[in-house]
């Protein structure tokens, strides 16, 4: 599967947030990287196609992602920032309940949570009140409901904010094991470099462009020098 944006500008008034946007996204595990207001949220909305173009096109697998609809948004998951779950629900319900919510079949979701739960390392806790998790563990929970139905591109908006080192070394390794296992291309909107460490490729934002790219120890030798 491949996700490109082709010459993708999105104007606010005259204020350009995205600028004239040219990438390539395909299986993998991908970092966007850049400050507040570098315009990441922005492309972020318009690859969920929540927010249309001004100008230029986003295609998957060559088909325009805003004239597939449904059929696009069903390859979709995504996780923001905050997330909204019952306290008192256990992990388990909570994605369950998630997933009735998504339409999922009762023997179908019983057992892809299983299933999830395994993969981001829950399985132990799957009957711990949500309420009681870490936060390491509340943003693995967060990431196994955008999996439930078996997206092939996952979205992960600051995936790590306010956790402590071993919170973001638990999502991190929760993220790259998701990608080996599953085949889904995982995309990091961060500010923070250490999150894209294991990505394949990173794209450097900066006032609506990309300025850099590369692997992590590319870019991160040319911040260095």
């Amino acid at each position: 599967m491949k996700l490109q944006m082709v010459n993708v500008t999105r104007k606010f008034g005259d204020f350009r947030a995205v600028e004239n946007l040219n990438l390539t996204i395909e299986n993998g595990v991908y970092g966007l990287l850049g400050v507040n207001g570098a315009g990441k949220t922005t492309l972020m909305r318009m690859i969920c196609t929540l927010l249309p173009p001004t100008s230029g096109q986003i295609l998957c697998d060559g088909k325009d992602i805003f004239k597939m609809d449904g059929e696009y948004r069903n390859l979709l998951g995504y996780l923001p920032q905050e997330f909204g779950f019952y306290p008192d629900f256990t992990v388990k319900d909570y994605l369950l309940y998630i997933a009735s919510l998504k339409g999922i079949r009762p023997m179908v979701a019983g057992k892809r949570v299983k299933d999830l739960l395994a993969q981001v390392g829950l399985t132990k806790s799957a009957n711990k009140k949500m309420k009681k998790l870490s936060g390491g563990m509340k943003r693995r929970a967060g990431i196994a409901q955008a999996m439930l139905n078996n997206p092939k591109i996952l979205i992960l908006d600051e995936p790590t904010a306010m956790l402590d080192p071993n919170g973001r070394k638990e999502v991190l390794e929760a993220v790259s094991d998701l990608n080996r296992q599953e085949g889904v291309t995982v995309i990091l909107i961060t500010h923070y470099m250490e999150e894209v460490v294991h990505a394949d490729k990173v794209y450097v934002m900066d006032n609506g462009e990309v300025v850099m790219q590369g692997t992590p120890r590319e870019i991160f030798s040319q911040v260095e020098t």
